[in-house]
């Protein structure tokens, strides 16, 4: 059994408070964090790679506190941040066994999982090209292989989609699902799609602080009757947009459809149409705080 523990951790910083008190469980699966900028999630997610030590509280893998496992914990551990670190000049593949000799992964199968991780993230027919020629979209995939190459039991991923395009996204989304089957994987991203997709639980998370971890089903459930759709006028559409949080607009033979949060019906044309969660974010981490449901 494998279960990850965060018991009222606490990030603080001179003159802010990065992390407050989050409590949480995790064991086997994929869990997505979202929020907005500056809402605490990579600060939280550097605490669970041991990068940087909570101020209170304390993090538990089956009851011991990472901090205290030291290289125990890091052979257990894949991590990928915002901004990895990479050698130009290196090729993929000599970054990659380069990267599986800090991880101590043995010799005899470093090669091997190469490969297969080139493979997988699309980069095999590219392996011999030196990384400064890559793509950004190419070298989040790089990152996401190096990742894995421990084969960890928690893997942790800061915007992992980042810089993809809608192919390499469903081919990163189809990879998590599988992987999660056997072990804890939490990533955050701003893509909300891309969470509502793969992720069995959502964190949602402002000012340092959970403020819902639930399926994303249920979640959405709190929008059910508040997201319409109407038609209007482009001046007229340009005068809602300053009042109400809109949640999306579509220009329709000349006219403009408007999808917003409401407790009422804002108009008399407004159909009321089934909420996602995107619609769920906007009502969270929307600027206008006055419109919320």
């Amino acid at each position: 059994m494998l279960e990850l523990k965060l018991n009222k951790v606490s990030k603080h910083y001179k003159n802010r408070i990065a992390v407050d008190e989050v409590q949480a469980v995790f064991d086997k699966g994929v869990y997505g964090l979202l929020g907005a900028n500056g809402a605490g999630k990579t600060t939280l997610l550097r605490m669970l790679a041991c990068i940087l030590k909570p101020t209170s509280g304390e993090i538990l893998l089956n009851g011991r506190e990472i901090q205290r496992m030291g290289g125990e914990y890091r052979r257990l551990l894949g991590y990928l941040p915002q901004d990895f670190g990479y050698y130009p000049e290196f090729t993929a593949w000599r970054y990659m066994m380069y990267l599986a000799e800090l991880k101590a992964v043995p010799p005899e199968i470093a090669a091997v999982r190469t490969e297969e991780l080139l493979d997988r993230t699309g980069l095999c027919a590219e392996k011999n090209r030196k990384i400064r020629t890559f793509s950004g979209g190419m070298i989040r995939r790089l990152g996401i292989a190096q990742a894995l190459l421990n084969e960890p039991e928690i893997l942790i991923l800061d915007e992992p989609t980042s810089g993809l395009d809608p192919k390499e996204r469903i081919r990163f989304r189809n990879l998590l699902s599988s992987l999660g089957r056997e072990r804890i994987v939490l990533l955050s991203s701003h893509i909300v799609s891309d969470l509502e997709c793969i992720a069995e639980e959502i964190i949602l998370m402002k000012d340092g602080r959970f403020l819902k971890k639930d399926k994303p089903e249920n979640i959405v459930k709190e929008a059910q009757g508040k997201v319409w759709e109407y038609t209007v006028d482009g001046p007229e559409a340009e005068r809602i947009l300053q009042k109400r949080a809109v949640c999306n607009v579509k220009n329709v033979d000349g006219r403009v459809r408007l999808r917003l949060l409401s407790e009422e019906r804002p108009a008399e044309d407004a159909v009321c149409v089934s909420p996602e969660l995107e619609d769920v974010y906007l009502y969270y981490f929307g600027e206008r705080e006055e419109e919320k449901l």
